[in-house]
C-alpha cells in the first residue's frame, strides 16, 4: 500500500516542495555515490559526495523557517512553533546520521571507534518518533 501525497505530507510534516528538494537530493546522491564506488573520480571525496544531502537539509531549514514565521505572524503560533520543533528535530537526527556515515567512510582508520550502530542510532529515534506522529489521532 503507497501512500498518497497528502497523508505523506500529513505523517511526515514536511511541504511538498521540501519532499520534492529531498528527493531530488537523494536522486543526485545516489549519483555520486555511484561514481565514487566505481572510482572513475578518484579525487571524489566522501565529504562531496554528500554534499547534495547536506544542501537539501539547509534548504528545507530555511524554508521551514520562512513558513514559521509567516504562520506566527498570521497568529497561528501553535502550529508555526510545532511545525518548527518538529521539523529541526527531524532534520537534525537526519543531519547527525549523515555526518557520522560520512566521517566514518571519509576516515576508515581514525574513526575506527565509532561503529554503525552509533551512527544509524539518530534514524532509530526518528522512526520511534514518526511512529508515535502516525499513532496521533486527528
Amino acid at each position: 500500500m503507497l501512500f498518497s501525497l497528502r497523508e505523506l505530507v500529513q505523517w511526515l510534516g514536511f511541504a511538498t516542495f521540501e519532499l520534492f528538494l529531498h528527493l531530488l537530493a537523494l536522486l543526485v546522491f545516489t549519483m555520486l555515490v555511484a561514481l565514487r564506488a566505481d572510482m572513475l573520480t578518484p579525487a571524489l571525496s566522501w565529504w562531496l559526495v554528500f554534499v547534495p544531502l547536506f544542501a537539501a537539509d539547509g534548504l528545507s531549514t530555511y524554508f521551514t523557517a520562512i513558513v514559521s514565521i509567516r504562520l506566527y505572524q498570521e497568529n497561528e503560533k501553535r502550529l508555526a512553533v510545532l511545525r518548527l520543533l518538529w521539523v529541526l528535530t527531524v532534520l537534525s537526527l537526519k543531519l547527525v546520521c549523515e555526518v557520522l556515515l560520512c566521517q566514518k567512510l571519509a576516515e576508515q582508520e581514525q574513526a575506527r571507534d565509532l561503529w554503525y550502530g552509533l551512527i544509524l542510532s539518530p534514524l532509530f529515534i526518528l522512526l520511534q518518533l514518526l511512529m508515535i506522529r502516525a499513532c496521533r489521532v486527528n
